[in-house]
């Protein structure tokens, strides 16, 4: 495949750039007063702060520009270090990094989850994109390197599946070309271990063709069950069909409800890794919040340095 660059920290940026700000604007709707503003396509009031779905995905872009890969210990250590309890993170995820900080083994504390199934939850899949970023001259490896991300805190073959199904998806974004929606979706699919989330995938590639975000949660869900497989679907469906235009892509997403700053954190992450920086509205920029220094991004989010 051709990407934009062989230089993995500038797409890998520019997907966490996207990311970050989803997640920002996406979570400013979950205030009731803001409410009006997504119907009528307004900046809500800023500084828009972002959630635990940005600071998890800043660990990722870390660990991957200090080791190249996924050092699932190295990326333990992150989230329980960074952990911010204020961010909105779950209450499975909250014990977990807390008892990692206290010593815990996070192999043990992930697997033990819900019984021993591991969690199906949508957190792997939230911020995962600028690992397929990173990793966008190899589909494969994407994959490879998104399942080990996601076993860190979610081992259930669906919460696996949805980390895989984003991680791929923002990979094939990186291309000038990018596939067509259907055929961008069906690339995804060869990818995603058969389970919800690449039943729902599939439903979505059914979709390609609808232009009604409706329609598409209706059959997808919206991320309303914070469910890897109630969520990747439909983030999925909407960053294909709105690929050459963030602010459209993250409207459409906002405007379904459901776990908004989750899907507005993917879409935006997909989506940033095709159009860049430069993509994502000037205003949108000035009102986030930036980026914490130890994440190694760019200095100057959300006003990049050159």
């Amino acid at each position: 495949m051709i990407v934009m660059t062989t230089d993995r920290r500038t797409p890998a940026s520019n997907s966490l750039y996207g990311l970050a700000l989803g997640d920002a604007l996406g979570s400013q709707f979950f205030i009731p007063d803001n409410r009006g503003a997504l119907e009528r396509r307004q900046m809500p009031p800023s500084p828009w702060q972002w959630t635990d779905d940005a600071e998890m995905a800043c660990s990722v872009f870390a660990v991957l520009h200090q080791s190249g890969h996924i050092d699932q210990d190295r990326l333990a250590a992150s989230f329980a270090t960074h952990h911010d309890f204020d961010r909105g993170y779950g209450p499975s995820v909250n014990r977990l990094l807390r008892l990692v900080r206290e010593g815990g083994s996070w192999r043990d504390l992930a697997s033990g989850l819900f019984d021993g199934q591991g969690s199906w939850g949508n957190g792997a899949a939230m911020r995962v994109a600028p690992l397929g970023a990173w990793f966008a001259d190899d589909l494969d490896e994407a994959a490879r390197q998104a399942a080990l991300s996601a076993e860190v805190t979610h081992t259930h073959p669906d919460g696996v599946a949805g980390a895989v199904a984003v991680a791929v998806a923002t990979a094939l974004a990186v291309n000038l070309d990018p596939p067509a929606p259907r055929d961008f979706l069906d690339q995804v699919l060869q990818r995603v271990p058969r389970g919800r989330v690449h039943h729902g995938i599939w439903a979505a590639r059914g979709l390609a063709h609808v232009p009604s975000p409706k329609i598409a949660v209706r059959e997808l869900g919206n991320g309303r069950y914070t469910a890897a497989h109630d969520t990747v679907p439909f983030a999925l469906w909407a960053a294909a069909r709105n690929i050459e235009d963030y602010e459209q892509a993250i409207w459409i997403t906002a405007g379904t409800g459901g776990d908004v700053d989750t899907t507005c954190a993917i879409v935006g992450g997909i989506v940033a890794a095709h159009v860049g920086v430069d993509g994502l509205p000037g205003s949108w920029r000035a009102a986030c919040e930036p980026l914490p220094v130890w994440a190694g991004a760019w200095p100057g989010f959300p006003n990049p340095a050159r």
